[in-house]
């Protein structure tokens, strides 16, 4: 590889290469003798500043730099499931065999392994016409994902001039060979590509279909769809990687991609322990079949956070090519954007708000503009999606700063978590009055057409309650309880039931840690009937004080955990004793009436 410069600046990862005339704007280099990964961020005359995703401890002025003439590229191909990879797509756990416990500087290894044989099956035959994004062939990457071969985006219309026949190769191989315009094209098992460039796609879909989650106040409050976008701001403490785990977890996507962004050590640790011990709800295998991970913690190279979630995106949206639902979810944004400031800062740029560069809402929204539910490129025809959902981590949980700020601008659905929920034991902490989502009309259709015809009305109904319960608070602070009406009071008491039986959810309870949408529905169903019909007995008599000791309220708040995915039809019943209890309390008082 020719010597295309050398090294006459440094500072930490930000270093000066003089000789660079021929580089390109984003082209990946080698520095020093050690070839440490790097990559062209500007050009000023014959003088690249390259960021170096590795530590320059020992670096000097002099070293030589190496030219690959490539973008910063990821390898996709089969054996990327089940990876955990660092912020360039590097193997850890291959890694980890080359040098130890810590990253050894210039330690390579193959992102995808090259000579590993794979049973391959093709889907295209000699005769056929392909092109971009066409599904050359199939091999069963884990027992819960087909992998299906695609060929490039960038490949022209060509003819199929030879196949290799169903059996064991590796990705190295060439499997198919096509012709266009008299030059033959060799395609492999896997191909790169840029990770800063976008995959095309034919056509964008509306998001017309809920990503559920088994989160109770997501999926029935604050809803996302799959191919939207999300974010979850919140101080520390108060439940965002919990909440990220819960949704990696339960979210009805096909396949998981969990983006560790500058996250401490230890929370990392949790992820890479935990994930492998999860299984997968619908199968029961692993979970770890159908995920994959990158970790880039907080002891890491800066600029290789910053790297990160563009290497996850890009992998998300190879999957979402095949055909499959993906949702990716990066904790946290806030250390990425603290990644891009301080290269800022090295830079020498000119400082925005609070030192952040100029171009942070810019940067935020091309990456958020990466989501979507797509038609892909390629035959046979498919759909697929990429669910991004990021987490903000606002210092001393205030959203006015400009990571938050600039966020709420490129999401439709923001989950903000708050501190004082969290301090009282309320998980998922999510403020039902500040948080919200832009999905509520689009996706109601399929909550219609699937679950129930009165889900938007069941839905409005009980949030009605809430927000009228959050005016109360401040009439009964300012003025006592005495002060409202029994039905004011009434109000009071459902939200409570609310609250308790519907929004809190126990992530680590067998029963409550998944809430399918037929059960959130039935429970929804319970707490507006009891609504209603306690507000009728109200009016024929029945005192407060006989509505709050129905023997129906703690069998209700106790529904979440008692009444599995398989028993439904308890829900049913309970809907019914309520009936009758009120029949009877009404009855009661009729008779007290008139014997008075």
């Amino acid at each position: 590889m020719p010597v295309k410069g050398k090294v006459i600046w440094i500072s930490g990862p930000a270093v000066k290469a003089d000789g660079m005339a021929a580089s390109k704007m984003y082209e990946t280099v080698e520095v020093g003798e050690a070839k440490m990964v790097g990559e062209v961020i500007r050009l000023t005359g014959d003088v690249a500043f390259v960021q170096v995703y590795e530590s320059t401890s020992g670096l000097r002025p002099g070293e030589p730099v190496f030219g690959t003439g490539l973008p910063l590229s990821v390898s996709l191909g089969p054996g990327m499931m089940s990876s955990i990879y660092d912020g360039l797509q590097r193997p850890l756990d291959v890694i980890a065999q080359k040098s130890g416990d810590f990253i050894g500087r210039g330690v390579t290894a193959p992102q995808i392994p090259l000579d590993k044989p794979w049973d391959f099956t093709p889907r295209v035959n000699v005769g056929d016409d392909i092109v971009g994004g066409t599904i050359l062939g199939v091999v069963p990457e884990t027992q819960l994902i087909e992998h299906r071969i695609l060929a490039p985006p960038n490949t022209p219309k060509a003819k199929v001039i030879d196949v290799v026949p169903a059996g064991k190769y590796t990705v190295e191989e060439v499997i198919v060979t096509a012709e266009a315009d008299g030059q033959k094209i060799p395609l492999k098992m896997y191909h790169r590509w840029p990770v800063r460039i976008a995959r095309p796609s034919v056509e964008r879909f509306d998001p017309e279909i809920p990503l559920v989650t088994g989160q109770r106040v997501i999926d029935t409050y604050f809803p996302i769809a799959k191919g939207g976008t999300g974010a979850i701001p919140g101080g520390f403490g108060t439940g965002k990687t919990v909440t990220l785990h819960q949704i990696a977890t339960w979210a009805d996507a096909k396949v998981v991609f969990h983006v560790g962004c500058g996250e401490r050590g230890n929370e990392m640790t949790e992820v890479l322990v935990k994930f492998p011990e999860l299984k997968d709800p619908n199968t029961g295998r692993p979970l770890m079949e159908r995920t994959i991970l990158v970790a880039n913690t907080s002891n890491m190279p800066v600029a290789a956070r910053e790297a990160s979630i563009y290497t996850g995106v890009t992998m998300a949206e190879y999957y979402r090519d095949m055909g499959y639902d993906t949702v990716l979810v990066a904790d946290s944004t806030s250390r990425w954007a603290e990644a891009l400031r301080e290269i800022s800062g090295r830079l020498e740029e000119m400082p925005a708000e609070e030192g952040y560069p100029s171009y942070l809402a810019s940067r935020l929204a091309e990456f958020y503009e990466r989501a979507g539910r797509v038609r892909t490129l390629g035959t046979p025809e498919r759909n697929g999606s990429v669910t991004l959902i990021g987490a903000v981590s606002p210092s001393g949980a205030d959203f006015t700063e400009p990571v938050t700020t600039h966020t709420i601008r490129f999401i439709r659905t923001f989950w903000a978590l708050d501190t004082r929920l969290a301090y009282s034991r309320h998980y998922p902490a999510i403020n039902w009055m500040t948080s919200y989502s832009g999905y509520i009309s689009t996706i109601a259709k399929w909550w219609e057409a699937n679950v129930s015809k009165d889900w938007e009305d069941l839905r409005n109904e009980s949030y009605e309650v809430l927000q009228r319960e959050d005016t109360l608070r401040e009439i009964v602070r300012l003025l006592g309880p005495e002060s409202l009406p029994d039905e004011e009071k009434l109000i009071l008491e459902i939200a409570r039931m609310i609250k308790l039986g519907f929004l809190q959810q126990n992530s680590y309870d067998a029963v409550d840690t998944y809430c399918s949408p037929q059960k959130q529905i039935k429970l929804m169903r319970l707490m507006v009937m009891f609504h209603e019909e306690a507000l009728n007995a109200l009016r024929n008599g029945v005192t407060l004080a006989q509505v709050r000791a129905s023997p129906i309220i703690p069998k209700i708040l106790r529904a979440k955990f008692e009444v599995k995915e398989s028993e439904l039809d308890k829900l049913d019943a309970m809907m019914e004793e309520l009936k009758n209890e009120f029949k009877g309390a009404m009855a009661q008082e009729v008779k007290a009436v008139a014997s008075q």
